[in-house]
């Protein structure tokens, strides 16, 4: 019965990362076409300024449409990560090819790839920047000796 336990969970993870990177893609694909709108909208303000014969002033005229692609643009790269992390994936910084992550050159580019931190290192990093009250030191130094721990054992 364990044999077909562990296929049953298997099968499930596989499903429910399948339904996550298809959730994923289809909120990418909404914010890219939400993006396509804004760029007809700023397409059509600017057009009916020409003909109306008045001034143009991009800045003014649109800061709102590109506030509302800003904030799009940067949750369709949330959205990239999230999906990379899901398929155990990195993107290339020079060239933004996606690959395995255990590669340690871009097989497009060549370019060297940085190696990413551990989740030890991390965390260690988390618990290096927050704010530890007095009564929690003791605890936090305790995790801290462990991550350290877990880090050398890495290396």
């Amino acid at each position: 019965m364990g044999f077909l336990n562990e296929i049953g969970r298997k099968t499930s993870e596989a499903t429910s990362r399948i339904a996550r990177e298809t959730k994923i893609k289809l909120k990418t694909s909404e914010n890219k076409h939400k993006i396509l709108d804004v760029y007809e909208e700023m397409g059509k303000k600017v057009y009916e300024k020409h003909v109306r014969e008045e001034e143009i002033k991009i800045e003014e005229d649109l800061k709102e449409e590109c506030a509302v692609i800003d904030e799009l643009a940067k949750e369709i790269g949330e959205l990239r990560e999230e999906l990379l992390r899901l398929q155990q994936k990195k993107q290339c910084p020079r060239c933004n090819n996606e690959m395995e992550k255990e590669y340690s050159y871009c097989p497009n580019c060549g370019k060297k790839q940085d190696e990413e931190p551990t989740i030890f290192e991390e965390a260690s990093d988390i618990l290096e920047s927050v704010e530890i009250k007095p009564q929690n030191e003791r605890e936090a130094r305790i995790v801290k000796d462990e991550l350290e721990e877990k880090i050398a054992e890495e290396d």
